[in-house]
Parts: C-alpha cells; sequence; structure tokens
C-alpha cells in the first residue's frame, strides 16, 4: 500500500504524456484538504464538543468552529450562532488523511460504487459526502448513536475540470465506472 506521495511520483511519466506536456511543475498538485460538518441548529454544547473531539481526532488538528454570517428568521438562525465546524488539512496532515480516507475508509462505507466524476468542479477541485463519521478507524464504535457526516474537499492546482479527473484517476480515487 503505497502512500499518496508514493503515487504521485509513481503516476508524474504517465501524467506528464496525458497532459501533453514535459514541465513537471505544470503536473497538478494537491494543495490542502478542506473538513466540513454542518451541526445546523445544534444548540446542544455537549454534542458540538463531540463533533469538535471526533473531527480533531480524525484530522489530527483541531477544528474551528463556523457561525452564521447573516440572520434567517425562516430558519430561526441568529447571525453569530455556531452552524458548522471545518478543519483544513495541509502537508504531512492532508497526506496522513488522503492515505487514511482513500485506503481505508471509502472501502468501509456500506454500498459504495464510486464518486461520480461530477464531483470535481469546474476549478479542478473534488468535494465529496462521507455520510457516517464511523467508517474511519479513529473513532470508537462505542457511541453508535452520535453518527455524524461530513463533505471532504480535495483542492488541486488543476487547470480545469479533466486534468482533475486524470490526476485524481492517476493517484487511484474511485470513480464510477
Amino acid at each position: 500500500m503505497d502512500t499518496i506521495q508514493q503515487k504521485i511520483k509513481k503516476a508524474i511519466p504517465a501524467l506528464k504524456k496525458e497532459l501533453k506536456t514535459d514541465n513537471t511543475l505544470a503536473i497538478p498538485r494537491l494543495v490542502k484538504v478542506v473538513i466540513n460538518v454542518g451541526t445546523g441548529r445544534i444548540r446542544d454544547k455537549k454534542r458540538n464538543e463531540l463533533i469538535i473531539d471526533r473531527l480533531a481526532r480524525l484530522s489530527g488538528q483541531r477544528p474551528s468552529l463556523r457561525q452564521a454570517k447573516k440572520s434567517i428568521a425562516t430558519f430561526k438562525l441568529r447571525q453569530g450562532e455556531v452552524v458548522g465546524v471545518a478543519v483544513t488539512l495541509r502537508g504531512a496532515r492532508r497526506d496522513a488523511f488522503l492515505d487514511r480516507f482513500i485506503n481505508i475508509a471509502i472501502p468501509r462505507m456500506r454500498d459504495f460504487k464510486g464518486y461520480d466524476e461530477k464531483s470535481v468542479d469546474e476549478m479542478g477541485n473534488l468535494t465529496v459526502a462521507v455520510k457516517e463519521h464511523n467508517v474511519f478507524p479513529e473513532t470508537s464504535e462505542e457511541d453508535i448513536k452520535d453518527i455524524f457526516g461530513m463533505s471532504v474537499t480535495i483542492v488541486t492546482t488543476a487547470k480545469d475540470r479533466e486534468q482533475a479527473l486524470t490526476f485524481f484517476r492517476a493517484i487511484g480515487f474511485p470513480f464510477k465506472k
């Protein structure tokens, strides 16, 4: 089982050929991974602390709270209320998280057949959903009542969608056939 950086190094010659470039620096690279968890209207402080604790265990760094930017009366939401938790990973933590995500968490997902290629946007970033956080091995199985989902955004330096799809396939990201 290769690490993400080893996969990228092995894929460089094939990427050069497929993207028709001689310059290694023109090949897309990973920039960061952003993990978001929406807590919504949960005003339970213990639940928010639980989400922060679990996300810190998954990512290896403490997440930050995200507040509502404006009040919305229909949703009984006030400006400044905590509506989510996010963490941005770069460098070694990003690589370690992606290794666990691709090699351990994705194969443990129930009824998983691959992510849709539409998950890659026009800027070359991939955003995928994880329905249950307990697919990661760091989570304890005894607290099954508090399961939450998250979105994982992988940001690259790809210039367009096609370049990003080629890059993600080369590093072994599972897409639908």
